[in-house]
């Protein structure tokens, strides 16, 4: 069971299922929204996901090949997951908000080729300069 929720307390979920995927995410927009040198997303199958407390809000943007939905409590901002429009059947948790944070030892590193310098991937880990196929 993957539980967590967002800096208040407000918003908690429960996901009764394993992580499929760990992606961390160099690009412009992930830097943006955790204010960090990256994002960490955890994919799990959005049907698992299931919200526990509080009413997370939505917000949109596009994104190469879909339009992604951003769910965030209304009360402190933090950003808890996305998922992707027209749906795939997952859902990426913010790892951030995660009780336990993922384990990031053999995540995926994608849009490395916009990180910031100084930033190290490990030289054994997958990686993508841009958004790899997922399907």
């Amino acid at each position: 069971m993957i539980e967590g929720g967002c800096q208040c307390g407000a918003v908690r979920y429960q996901v009764d299922a394993e992580p499929s995927a760990v992606f961390v995410c160099h690009c412009t927009e992930c830097r943006r929204q955790s204010a960090s040198a990256f994002g960490i997303s955890v994919d799990v199958p959005a049907a698992a996901l299931q919200v526990v407390r509080g009413t997370a809000r939505r917000w949109s943007r596009p994104t190469p090949g879909a339009r992604l939905i951003c769910h965030f409590c209304p009360t402190c901002g933090s950003r808890l997951w996305h998922e992707r429009h027209p749906p795939d059947g997952t859902v990426t948790l913010k790892g951030g908000c995660m009780d336990r944070p993922p384990d990031v030892s053999q995540a995926v590193h994608i849009w490395t080729a916009s990180k910031l310098p100084g930033i190290p991937i490990p030289p054994d880990a997958k990686q993508y300069p841009g958004e790899p196929d997922r399907r």
